[in-house]
């Protein structure tokens, strides 16, 4: 994969301690940084999905190639801006980034390598952006419909099971990366995640205290 990912300390880049929670469509993963964000309080702080503000905003969302590469285009640029804003914004609390850069690379109309190469980027830099990966795999693989959750998702059943596994394989490359597979009990889920995400906040606590 080219440069060896090499996580660099927060303390040391005076930016905030990210964790991206991610996964394939219908997830959950909107809902669960909603209610981790209730349960763990001030923190940490929930940076928003660049997709959903973009296209319920009223981006235009065109099926051609070229619509489709301007538009993962721009939510990658909107997607790391928004990261940053908020890591200024908040340098003392842990980000949990509703999706993240890498996420574009399994919807553009291409190879993932293509993507990050018109990003100006590369796989590696994008996964050192952020300090913890949680992966919220798809209800679509339990065969559970994912309709009606978000307005702005148009993914069948067979597409979001693609996807979970296409935006596994290059986000499991991270190494710090949990699985948070799908259960029948959406409790069982965020459970899970709040026991992975209160380790992460105790620590960054420790460190900077």
């Amino acid at each position: 994969m080219g440069d060896t990912l090499a996580m660099v300390s927060t303390a040391d880049n005076g930016r905030s301690h990210r964790v991206v929670l991610t996964g394939g469509p219908g997830g959950g993963k909107t809902t669960a940084a909603d209610l981790l964000r209730r349960e763990v309080g001030e923190k940490i702080v929930v940076v928003p999905e660049s997709a959903t503000l973009l296209f319920g905003g009223g981006f235009p969302r065109g099926s051609g190639n070229e619509a489709r590469r301007s538009a993962q285009n721009a939510i990658f640029h909107v997607q790391r801006g928004l990261e940053d804003v908020y890591s200024a914004t908040y340098p003392d609390r842990v980000l949990l980034c509703d999706r993240g850069t890498v996420d574009g690379a399994v919807y553009w109309p291409g190879t993932p390598d293509q993507f990050f190469e018109t990003a100006g980027t590369t796989l590696q830099r994008e996964l050192g952006r952020y300090d913890r990966v949680l992966f919220f795999e798809t209800a679509a693989v339990g065969g559970i419909s994912i309709e009606g959750g978000n307005p702005v998702r148009t993914e069948d059943q067979e597409e979001a099971i693609a996807l979970d596994s296409a935006l596994r394989e290059l986000w499991s490359q991270h190494p710090n990366f949990t699985l948070i597979r799908h259960d029948g009990s959406f409790l069982k889920k965020i459970f899970n995640a709040l026991s992975v995400l209160t380790g992460v906040v105790e620590d960054h606590g420790n460190a900077t205290g």
